[in-house]
């Protein structure tokens, strides 16, 4: 197979998989969701900045041992994910956001649209971040955690703001923001022994 033929079936398949994320997003715009609108939009807002995943971190250092552990853990996945998601991803690729008014997204779903890149979907990122990191040190609240992550994730999609391939490159950023955390607090905790 030549250089030619690869890099035409690369651009190919990069094509078919824009095409399948973009008639996703707009199925999710088409489809008639007044009771979840509401939910999803707060959720959304509610996620800027991981307060919810920071909010949930400030309860779990308040538990000694494992909880406390599992919080350190997360903030610091937080933080790998945003600074990758942010000062890099978005930086890099340009992806244009979505355009909620020809998808027709309704006006009720709508949260503010960010001034940033669409890929990779920041939120998504930090909420899988904080999941994994988390709920590998804190395996209790792996399952809770994951959930909220995946609601996040969707919740971008279902506000308008991001196409489901943000969020899914945002989800796969931050289980390995997760790892790099996690390898961070493992090298921490055998140089305090």
């Amino acid at each position: 197979m030549t250089t030619d033929t690869t890099t035409g079936t690369l651009r190919a398949i990069l094509h078919d998989i824009r095409a399948v994320d973009g008639a996703v997003y707009a199925a999710v715009a088409a489809t008639p969701t007044p009771t979840l609108d509401t939910a999803f939009r707060r959720l959304s807002t509610a996620a800027n900045h991981s307060k919810i995943s920071f909010g949930i971190a400030a309860a779990l250092a308040l538990v000694p041992g494992r909880p406390r552990r599992a919080a350190l853990a997360g903030a610091g996945a937080i933080a790998v994910a945003s600074a990758s998601a942010n000062l890099l991803g978005k930086r890099l690729v340009h992806r244009p956001r979505p355009d909620r008014e020809a998808a027709r997204v309704v006006t009720g779903r709508h949260v503010p649209m960010p001034a940033s890149a669409s890929f990779p979907s920041g939120h998504t990122a930090s909420a899988f971040a904080f999941a994994s990191a988390a709920g590998s040190v804190f395996p209790p609240a792996a399952l809770p955690l994951w959930a909220l992550a995946w609601t996040v994730g969707y919740s971008r999609v279902h506000t308008g703001v991001h196409y489901p391939g943000d969020v899914t490159a945002g989800a796969l950023l931050g289980v390995a923001s997760a790892g790099v955390s996690l390898a961070a607090v493992g090298w921490w905790d055998t140089g305090r022994k």
